[in-house]
């Protein structure tokens, strides 16, 4: 037992003779022994173990500094959670503080662009590109039906193409009486104004 104490203390000695040697050689400038260098690499390059205990120690230390005092909502609980477990709370959350958009099973996607079809619709300039973007989109609503991806169901119905245009000039052409018609009434008050002002 004795002889087994012995032994180890010499090693470790050993260990310290000869990494004192090299980091000597390495401030002196001279080549390290090749049976060496592995030893000292393995000492500098930390474990997973002690990285951890370092992250550790440093989250302590802020603690204890009061660095993690004050914190928006500390002691709070956190806004939204309710009472029903929701294992994609913060998904949804980030979805509606980024208002991100073109995320989420195709669903309910084509649901929000079925919402929105008319102001989508009405950016367009032409009849071909209306018809072309009802075709893609009539498109998209049979492949989402013929999909089992799991997920809520497919209940967004087609369009019809002549009727979407109807609507489409329709809209267009109301507009467009609306905007000359709002460009008479400010031609008329500025004809109004200057008269008078000539009084």
């Amino acid at each position: 037992m004795a002889d087994d104490r012995d032994a180890a203390a010499r090693d470790a000695r050993l260990d310290a003779l000869r990494y004192r040697a090299v980091r000597a050689a390495r401030d002196a400038g001279e080549p390290a022994a090749e049976d060496e260098e592995p030893e000292l690499r393995q000492s500098a390059t930390p474990t997973a173990h002690e990285r951890a205990l370092y992250v550790e120690t440093a989250i302590q230390q802020a603690i204890r500094r009061g660095e993690f005092d004050d914190l928006p909502g500390s002691g709070k609980p956190i806004e939204g959670l309710g009472t029903h477990h929701d294992p994609d709370w913060w998904i949804r959350r980030k979805i509606q503080t980024e208002q991100l958009t073109g995320l989420g099973p195709p669903a309910l996607m084509l649901r929000t662009e079925h919402a929105e079809f008319a102001e989508r619709v009405d950016a367009l300039v032409s009849e071909t590109a209306v018809r072309e973007y009802v075709d893609d989109f009539n498109h998209r609503v049979i492949e989402a039906r013929r999909q089992l991806l799991g997920g809520p169901p497919v209940v967004t119905p087609t369009r019809d193409a002549e009727v979407e245009v109807a609507a489409w000039r329709e809209r267009r052409d109301a507009a467009a009486a609306r905007a000359a018609a709002d460009a008479d009434a400010a031609a008329g008050s500025a004809v109004r104004r200057r008269w008078w002002r000539r009084g």
